[in-house]
């Protein structure tokens, strides 16, 4: 039976004749339902490249990508996006970003107040509904984005390296928040990143990922126990998932 997200000798090249840059690919993989997946790698790998063409919002150039047995050929609005560029709108509160995700997509606020309550108290934001962005840290303002990526229940999420201009201690918090929330809804989540030590704490399969044009170098199963907290950290087995991603990009000289 295929996966949830199907992505099929799937290649993108930028431009044409002398010009064309080769961004990625080939690539083919199977996404379960349910999966926390993670794409790993150096920058300029196309890692933000796929994502943008799994949403539809980037047409590939060879190959194809199925999403629930639908060829993706435009926009899908039954998933959830956030980039590391928070989409927040200065002149609505928290709560008034949320629900703008609903009323974007024609569905009735009235349905959703106990889920925006819900994922408000689950990154610890439900004293904050009421205030504007500008009025909270960096940090806080990408609790507020996941929750506005989550509210209308997608199953997929798609999450563009939603942390990477976040200090060390707010994001190790905001990956417990995103752990908890997985583990507790179970969306399918493909997640990009260029830290090591994120995408094992976090995934349940690592597909590390090459240099430009990016390909799938190795595809890695995370067997270690969720929650995965700093015991689990600093465990051998962790550490182990560590010098073996690590020796794939020495080997391409990235580290």
């Amino acid at each position: 039976m295929p996966g949830l997200i199907e992505l099929q000798s799937l290649s993108k090249t930028f431009g044409s004749g002398t010009d064309a840059v080769h961004a990625l690919g080939p690539i083919d993989l199977e996404i379960e339902e349910g999966e926390f997946i993670t794409f790993l790698g150096p920058s300029g790998c196309g890692k933000s490249t796929l994502m943008l063409m799994i949403a539809g919002l980037l047409a590939p150039t060879e190959g194809a990508i199925r999403l629930a047995g639908n060829l993706v050929d435009g926009p899908q609005t039954d998933i959830g996006i956030m980039f590391q560029d928070n989409t927040l709108v200065p002149w609505r509160s928290v709560r008034g970003n949320i629900e703008l995700q609903l009323e974007m997509r024609g569905l009735p606020i009235a349905d959703y107040r106990e889920r925006i309550a819900m994922l408000l108290r689950s990154v610890h934001l439900e004293d904050f509904a009421a205030r504007r962005p500008y009025e909270l840290s960096g940090g806080m303002q990408q609790r507020a984005a996941f929750c506005q990526a989550m509210v209308h229940g997608p199953k997929t999420m798609l999450l563009d390296e939603p942390l990477g201009k976040l200090d060390a201690m707010t994001r190790e918090s905001i990956r417990r928040d995103l752990q908890a929330l997985w583990m507790e809804q179970q969306p399918t989540v493909v997640f990009v990143t260029h830290s090591i030590e994120e995408a094992i704490q976090l995934s349940s399969r690592v597909a590390v990922m090459t240099p430009r044009p990016g390909r799938i170098d190795r595809l890695l199963s995370i067997d270690l126990p969720f929650p995965r907290d700093f015991d689990v950290k600093n465990s051998a087995e962790f550490a182990e998932y560590m010098r073996s991603i690590q020796e794939v990009f020495r080997g391409y000289g990235v580290i």
